[in-house]
């Protein structure tokens, strides 16, 4: 997602001038010639992705200062640099106080104008992140507030969007560091309870001997160390929505309480002599699959089914990743706000490049690490790939640097057909497991299948719900494989053999991977 600048300027010269300055600065130029064509723009959903406008305060018709009235009327959050050749002082205080972000008097120099731009800009980021965290705070945290244009993402956005209009529990499925918590935050900010409590709940995390308490509240007396009455999460959530995250860990019992909570609109605090209605919106998430679970006893079945009932699938950052150039000026501005950082800008493009061209195991969660990572390590105004050592050696050789600064995969150069007759001289890449055994004799599917399922454990950190998916077969199907196999999944180095095994491949290189995946 690059930066584009809008041009408001009634002259053509300027214009000109102007658009070859901007695209000098590595940033993309739209131009018009009057103000009622900018404000149209910037109003009427075309100019969504422009990130700062360049305003020339005399025109004919509607003059900057009208723009800047109808922009701040329409409430539309844009940093506008002002350009005018009458520098007056009332004329730079009239169009700060109408919203202006700086002002400049033409003719403008380059480095004067690069130097506004990139301040504007930063700005305008920090101003962003400042207003999606008032949203959240305050319920109003909506899907137009996501941070993800891509089809999958939209896709999300759509169901969530349905759903948000009734009042139907809702299940969220995916990975750990995906977002769920977000997307439960945009159902609420969308539905008639926005702006009501938003209360969020930590199955996992909750200590096994306080899980009734802490859910379903408790009464004065009614064990040891209960000095006063306590409400519980249901009843923080009357009236608004109640987030379950993680909900596979909960307990059978806690299950029952669960079930009866959801089907009666009511709940049992511990001690109390009669139930408390409770009117609540619930959401779950889970990173488990659930029907394991259920096939498994450790989740009750018609609980399931009565969480289920609008499931929603996030997906993982690899499946989304033209949305990673937004999440990390996001995820740049906001730590910088938090840290005091007033110099970075952005991200090179290389290092860009890098990052899009990852796989991220631990998705978003991981991307927003590596980010502050970066922003701590970096001295200069923007990240550069040297601030992303976990990442450049995950990838290895496995990829490289193209002409036009992208970072590509490796492919192998041989020809399909050709045999040498020394099976050492096999060039393979890297982490690629060898159809030859030493000998120079086919290796078995059995023995193939194998090593590839070793590989995988080992290359999603032993998550096998992502080992089946990325071998493309079913968990159980999985797990009948490493029986036959004889594989043990909690190894801690499970591909030592397949790695020594493969021709060509190299254990230095499958070290690196596995210690940053």
């Amino acid at each position: 997602m690059g930066t584009t600048v809008l041009i408001v300027d009634d002259d053509p010269v300027q214009r000109r001038l102007l658009e070859n300055a901007v695209n000098k600065m590595g940033y993309r130029a739209v131009m018009v010639q009057d103000g009622e064509s900018a404000v149209d723009m910037l109003c009427d959903g075309s100019g969504a992705d422009i990130s700062i406008v360049v305003l020339d305060l005399v025109m004919p018709g509607l003059d900057g200062m009208g723009v800047l009235e109808q922009l701040r009327r329409k409430n539309v959050d844009v940093p506008v640099i002002v350009q005018t050749s009458q520098g007056s002082i009332d004329a730079v205080v009239s169009a700060m106080r109408a919203g202006a972000t700086d002002f400049c008097v033409k003719p403008v120099s380059f480095e004067r104008l690069k130097v506004s731009i990139h301040n504007a800009l930063k700005l305008g980021a920090m101003e962003d992140v400042v207003r999606k965290i008032r949203k959240s705070d305050n319920g109003v945290f909506g899907f137009d507030d996501v941070i993800g244009d891509s089809p999958a993402m939209q896709k999300v956005a759509g169901l969530g969007r349905r759903a948000a209009a009734s009042s139907i529990p809702i299940l969220i499925e995916g990975e750990s560091g995906v977002g769920k918590e977000v997307v439960a935050r945009a159902i609420q900010g969308s539905s008639p309870r926005n702006g009501k409590p938003f209360v969020t709940v930590n199955c996992g995390a909750l200590p096994e001997n306080l899980v009734e308490s802490i859910l379903f509240g408790h009464e004065k007396g009614a064990f040891t160390g209960a000095v006063s009455s306590h409400s519980g999460k249901f009843k923080e959530a009357d009236g608004g929505t109640l987030f379950l995250d993680e909900v596979g860990e909960l307990s059978l019992d806690i299950q029952v309480k669960l079930l009866r909570a959801i089907q009666e609109g009511e709940i049992d605090p511990v001690g109390a002599k009669r139930s408390v209605k409770t009117d609540f919106r619930l959401i779950s998430a889970t990173n488990r699959d659930m029907i394991e679970l259920v096939k498994s006893g450790q989740f009750r079945e018609d609980l399931y089914y009565r969480l289920n009932v609008f499931p929603i699938l996030v997906p993982t950052l690899s499946a989304r990743k033209t949305d990673i150039a937004a999440l990390v000026k996001h995820f740049t501005a906001r730590i910088c706000l938090e840290e005091g950082r007033r110099g970075i800008s952005g991200i090179r493009k290389d290092a860009l490049s890098m990052l899009e061209a990852y796989d991220w195991p631990g998705n978003i969660r991981q991307l927003e690490n590596t980010i502050f990572r970066a922003v701590i390590l970096c001295d200069g105004e923007e990240l550069t790939p040297n601030e992303f050592p976990q990442v450049a050696a995950a990838m290895g050789e496995d990829f490289k640097t193209s002409d036009d600064g992208k970072i590509v995969p490796l492919v192998s150069t041989a020809p399909v057909n050709s045999q040498p007759s020394d099976p050492a001289s096999i060039q393979t890449p890297s982490f690629a497991v060898s159809m030859l055994s030493e000998t120079g004799e086919m290796r078995s599917l059995e023995d193939v299948e194998g090593k590839m399922i070793r590989f995988a454990i080992a290359h999603h950190n032993g998550r096998m719900t992502r080992v089946a998916k990325s071998l493309g077969i079913g968990r159980s199907t999985l797990y009948r494989k490493l029986k036959e196999q004889g594989i043990d999944a909690n190894d801690p180095n499970p591909t030592a053999n397949t790695v020594a095994d493969a021709a060509g491949s190299r254990k230095e290189d499958f070290d690196v991977a596995s210690d940053v995946a």
